[in-house]
C-alpha cells in the first residue's frame, strides 16, 4: 500500500516542525530551547510526592482543570470560566485552529516568528499567509491582512525577543478583524502583557508553565478568552488532554508567586548581563523581553554554533530571509553564560 493512497495529501506534502535539538547525554550547557535554568518552585515537588502517594493516579484527571482555573483566577484576576488548559501552550494552540479554521480557511502569522503556526495551518489544510515585521521589529500600519480566520501573533516574539506594547496592541486589533491569538509564552520576562485584552471577544491570550515556572518536562499551558469561547473550545479539546500530575504541578506552582518573581529577576538580571558583553564580541544584540536574546555578526554564524556545539553547548541558529543568520541563546544561570562568553572568546 502506497502512502499517498492512505495519508493525507497535505500531511505528505508537509514537512513538519522540528523542536530544538535534546541532548541524550547530561554533559552538554543547554541554551538552544529557552528552558529555564533553575528549579520549579518546591511547592510543586511537595505537591507531586504527595500526589503520588496518594490516590490520583488511578483516577483519570479533572478534565477541565478545576483546581488549576480557580487558583490562575485568583493569581491573574480573570474569569475561571475564561481559562483553557493544555498539554503546553502548543495544545491550545491545536485547539484553537481546529475550533477556528476551517479546510482551506487562512491563518496569518508575522515573521520571522514561531515556525508552528505553519506547521499547524499545514495540518488543518488551512492557507498561511506571513506578513513581515518592520525592520524595528514594529507591526506593519496598516495590517495588510484583514479578515482571517485566525490570526498568531507571539509577544514577546520569537527570535527577536521583540516585544509589541499594549497600546499599539489595541490600535492592531481593530485593524485585523477576526480572532486573534496573542502567544505569550515568554510574558513573565516582560515589563507588560496583553491579559486585559483577553476580555475582548475576538482575542485569545495563551501561556505557558515551561518557560518562567521552570516545567517544561510537566507540559502544561493554557489560554485565557471570553468564556463563550472557552465553552467551544472544550468541545474540541481531548477530554483528558491534562494528566493528574501536570495538574497538581501547574496548580502549585502559579500560586508560588514570591518563588515565580525570585526566579524571574535572576534570569532578567544575567539577560541584561549578557548583552554588552555579547555586543563586546561583535554581535549585533536585539534588545530583548524574553528569556533568550537573538544575536547577529557581520561573520557567518553557522561555524560559530558549530564549534559551540563541538565544545558540548548547544544554541540555536536561525536563519530567515530578509532578516539574516542569527544565533539565539537562552539565558541560562550565571556559570553557564559565563562558560558561553569565555567559550566565544576563545572561538572568535
Amino acid at each position: 500500500m502506497a502512502l499517498d493512497d492512505v495519508v493525507r495529501p497535505n500531511i505528505l506534502a508537509m514537512a513538519g516542525y522540528v523542536p530544538g535539538e535534546q541532548p541524550r547525554d547530561g554533559e552538554f550547557v543547554k541554551l538552544n530551547t529557552n528552558e529555564n535554568p533553575y528549579p520549579p518552585s518546591p511547592r510543586v515537588i511537595a505537591a507531586l510526592r504527595e500526589a503520588i502517594d496518594g490516590d490520583r493516579l488511578r483516577k483519570y484527571p479533572d478534565p477541565s482543570g478545576t483546581a488549576f482555573r480557580r487558583a490562575a483566577s485568583r493569581v491573574l484576576g480573570v474569569d475561571p470560566d475564561a481559562i483553557l488548559i493544555g498539554n503546553g501552550s502548543d495544545d491550545i494552540l491545536t485547539i484553537l485552529t481546529r475550533t477556528f479554521v476551517p479546510e482551506g480557511g487562512l491563518i496569518v502569522a508575522p515573521t520571522p516568528s514561531y515556525i508552528l503556526y505553519r506547521s499547524l495551518a499545514e495540518i488543518q489544510g488551512a492557507r498561511f499567509q506571513l506578513v513581515p515585521f518592520e525592520a524595528d521589529w514594529s507591526l506593519p500600519t496598516p495590517w495588510p491582512v484583514r479578515g482571517a480566520n485566525l490570526t498568531f501573533l507571539p509577544n514577546p516574539n520569537s527570535p527577536s525577543g521583540t516585544l509589541i506594547a499594549p497600546a499599539r496592541l489595541r490600535e492592531w486589533l481593530h485593524q485585523v478583524n477576526g480572532p486573534v491569538v496573542i502567544d505569550e509564552a515568554y510574558a513573565d520576562f516582560a515589563d507588560t502583557n496583553a491579559l486585559e485584552l483577553a476580555e475582548l471577544p475576538n482575542v485569545i491570550v495563551t501561556r505557558t508553565l515551561s518557560k518562567s515556572y521552570a516545567l517544561a518536562g510537566i507540559r502544561f499551558g493554557f489560554g485565557i478568552a471570553d468564556p463563550a469561547l472557552v465553552r467551544e473550545m472544550m468541545k474540541v479539546k481531548d477530554s483528558y488532554n491534562c494528566d493528574a500530575l501536570s495538574l497538581v504541578a501547574a496548580t502549585a506552582a502559579i500560586e508560588d508567586r514570591e518563588y515565580l518573581h525570585e526566579t524571574v529577576a535572576k534570569i532578567r538580571a544575567t539577560r541584561e548581563r549578557m548583552v554588552p558583553a555579547l555586543r563586546s564580541l561583535g554581535f549585533a544584540v536585539t534588545p530583548s523581553h524574553a528569556n533568550f536574546v537573538w544575536c547577529r555578526s557581520e561573520r557567518a554564524v553557522k561555524p560559530i554554533y558549530e564549534e559551540l556545539k563541538n565544545r558540548k553547548i548547544l544554541v540555536r541558529s536561525m536563519n530567515y530571509p530578509g532578516y539574516g543568520e542569527g544565533l539565539r541563546i537562552s539565558v541560562g544561570s550565571d556559570a553557564e553564560i559565563d562558560k558561553l562568553l569565555g567559550e566565544l572568546r576563545a572561538i572568535l
